[in-house]
């Protein structure tokens, strides 16, 4: 999608969340201390480092106890307020940001952190080929039950077929995952998932 196309998208779905928004930044802050906003050094577009923003859904300071960066189904860490966000990912709300910002786009695959891409084969680092995005091809396909080199794959195979129509295909299935919660955040341990 175009440049112009990702920024209205963006603005026009803050506009219309911000409500929710805002009630997430309260009830973030009123269950637990610290920040709402959850901060992230990530990886965008040719390995360009950024910050990603999301709305904190662990306890405060999770990545320093426990499980780190890897995210167990069940996890403690996570708190009540965090796993509705999760549950419909009204978490990466605030990837919008990002997004206005140039560092995202609405659809691309998802942005990650060094410790991944220094595990990266000259293949898998084809996924730096474009913006990652808030939704894409390997999040619509059984993001949270592969293990992490299929959904790198499902990334490669995004680079090379990208088009207008596949990524409308990726933003109506997921449309459909937000409505039904398939395959939403459900089991993810194979992954090198941020708290978020």
């Amino acid at each position: 999608m175009s440049r112009a196309f990702d920024v209205l998208i963006a603005a026009g779905l803050l506009i219309l969340t911000s409500p929710i928004l805002l009630a997430a930044l309260i009830a973030i802050r009123a269950e637990t201390p610290g920040s709402p906003i959850y901060r992230q050094r990530r990886l965008g577009k040719d390995g360009e480092a950024f910050e990603l923003l999301k709305l904190r859904t662990m306890v405060s300071g999770a990545e320093h106890i426990g499980a780190g960066l890897a995210i167990n189904e069940g996890d403690p860490r996570v708190t009540r307020v965090g796993a509705l966000l999760r549950r419909f990912s009204l978490d990466e709300l605030p990837n919008l940001i990002n997004v206005l910002r140039g560092e995202m786009a609405i659809v691309g695959p998802r942005p990650t952190i060094q410790a991944q891409v220094d595990r990266y084969t000259e293949r898998q680092r084809r996924r730096l080929e474009v913006k990652p995005g808030i939704t894409g091809w390997a999040q619509v396909n059984g993001r949270a039950s592969l293990p992490w080199h299929e959904r790198i794959e499902l990334d490669v195979w995004y680079v090379d077929r990208r088009s207008l129509w596949l990524d409308v295909k990726i933003l109506a299935m997921t449309g459909r995952m937000l409505i039904t919660g398939h395959g939403l955040y459900k089991g993810e341990t194979g992954g090198w998932q941020g708290p978020m």
